[in-house]
């Protein structure tokens, strides 16, 4: 395919407008994002394809979704991009999706970039990390925790979501400082997070 300046500009400006049209709740929408999706011959439209769709609930979506594990499924490199712009989606109540993915062969909690990828990427959800009932709160506390046994940065650089804690209002504030209280309980927490909980906390 092209891959000059222009062609690259041009690319650009088509995935950025694919972008802005997927905030329409137009059937039509999601049926023109998924033709782009299969008429894609480059990552770049593929992935600016997935992701118009990745917040709509619509068939067009799953049939990417499921498309593009098909095809790239071989390679982790490729699939952590799939786990995040799904873990990121705004569709409500994704974390039984994100909980899903985590319970799937796609993902490794041993493996750092995995973690990025998915715990990272449902922590970027206002949606869904912040929801009002504290949920994606106490799912990113149960992640750490099991990160803390097994790699301390990680799990150092996950909480690291809690920290601004005091910039949110009372309900989520206090739901996100329950979590760092949690997490510092821990008999033996690691100092990377020993020191990120109790500095949120002081």
């Amino acid at each position: 395919y092209p891959n000059d300046p222009a062609d690259r500009a041009a690319r650009s400006l088509k995935n950025a407008c694919i972008g802005y049209l997927s905030y329409l709740d137009a059937p039509e929408i999601a049926a023109m994002t998924y033709e782009r999706y299969v008429a894609a011959d480059n990552m770049t439209d593929k992935i600016a394809a997935l992701s118009a769709l990745s917040g709509k609930d619509c068939d067009e979506r799953i049939k990417a979704i499921d498309a593009f594990y098909a095809e790239w499924s071989h390679d982790p490199l490729v699939m952590n991009k799939w786990l995040s712009i799904q873990a990121a989606s705004s569709l409500p109540n994704n974390l039984a999706n994100v909980r899903a993915l985590a319970a799937g062969s796609a993902f490794d909690i041993k493996n750092p970039n995995k973690v990025y990828s998915l715990i990272g990427g449902f922590c970027a959800s206002p949606t869904n990390f912040h929801a009002i009932d504290g949920s994606g709160y106490e799912f990113l506390a149960d992640i750490v925790l099991e990160l803390d046994d097994l790699n301390g940065q990680v799990a150092s650089r996950m909480v690291s979501a809690f920290t601004r804690w005091r910039k949110f209002e009372p309900t989520r504030a206090s739901a996100m400082k329950a979590q760092l209280e949690r997490i510092a309980a821990k008999k033996g927490l690691s100092e990377n997070v020993f020191e990120i909980v109790s500095k949120s906390l002081e």
